[in-house]
């Protein structure tokens, strides 16, 4: 009696929790009320695909909720209008004002203050991207991962450093006369070189150069342009 009560509570969880999978409309259509057992008998390798992955942890899902609330919490102390909203809202949100889905758009159409009318004419995002400082070792290390050394920095005689995003104006009658903006790999001479959206430029001098954004180890890309900020 024991065992059958055990079997039935099981069996009575698997109706109530079923397993949920993405499926497109004919296959969902076709499976109908079925068991996925019945469904994919003549499809065991799929069958045991799906199966592995209804029994896989959510850890992964776990970690970024709980991410997401402990941020949210700490944000809330210092007095910010935060707010918080499912992805269901979100998509609710978006759908009744008739915009697109972007990335953007939706952290826009994010929680319950979203206004009923948004104006998104002339608003052009900016993408950032984490590009890092570079891999190259700075220091060295003991045995157990401690720096011993102090870090390893090239001194230069001018402001200028690898990564900055500067512009560039070159007079005539000098090699590479004009405008020039992008990229700069320093040199401790005054004489950089300059990856711009049309090419590398090399021999430029530091006086021709004015900073338009100090290396900080992300890249700003606007929709259709190069990945650095425009020339003003």
């Amino acid at each position: 009696m024991k065992k059958y009560q055990a079997k039935d509570s099981v069996a009575t969880r698997q109706r109530a929790y079923p397993t949920l999978t993405l499926a497109c409309e004919k296959c969902n259509q076709k499976k109908g009320t079925q068991e996925i057992t019945v469904f994919l008998k003549k499809k065991p390798e799929l069958l045991a695909k799906i199966q592995a992955q209804a029994k896989a942890p959510l850890k992964d899902a776990t970690a970024v909720n709980a991410t997401r609330l402990s941020l949210f919490e700490r944000l809330k102390q210092f007095g910010l209008p935060v707010e918080c909203g499912s992805g269901g809202l979100t998509k609710f949100n978006r759908t009744m004002r008739g915009l697109p889905k972007t990335h953007w758009l939706d952290a826009v159409c994010v929680g319950r203050s979203t206004p009923e009318s948004i104006k998104t004419q002339g608003i052009r995002p900016l993408s950032i991207k984490a590009t890092g400082h570079g891999c190259r070792q700075m220091c060295l290390m003991d045995e157990n991962g401690f720096p011993r050394t102090k870090p390893k920095a090239k001194r230069f005689t001018h402001h200028f450093r690898s990564g900055d995003i500067v512009r560039a104006v070159v007079p005539e009658p000098l090699k590479h006369a004009g405008t020039h903006a992008g990229r700069m790999s320093a040199k401790a001479n005054g004489c950089f070189t300059i990856a711009t959206a049309k090419g590398t430029v090399t021999d430029i001098g530091k006086n021709y150069c004015r900073i338009l954004q100090h290396a900080d180890g992300y890249g700003y890309t606007l929709k259709g342009e190069a990945a650095f900020l425009p020339v003003p």
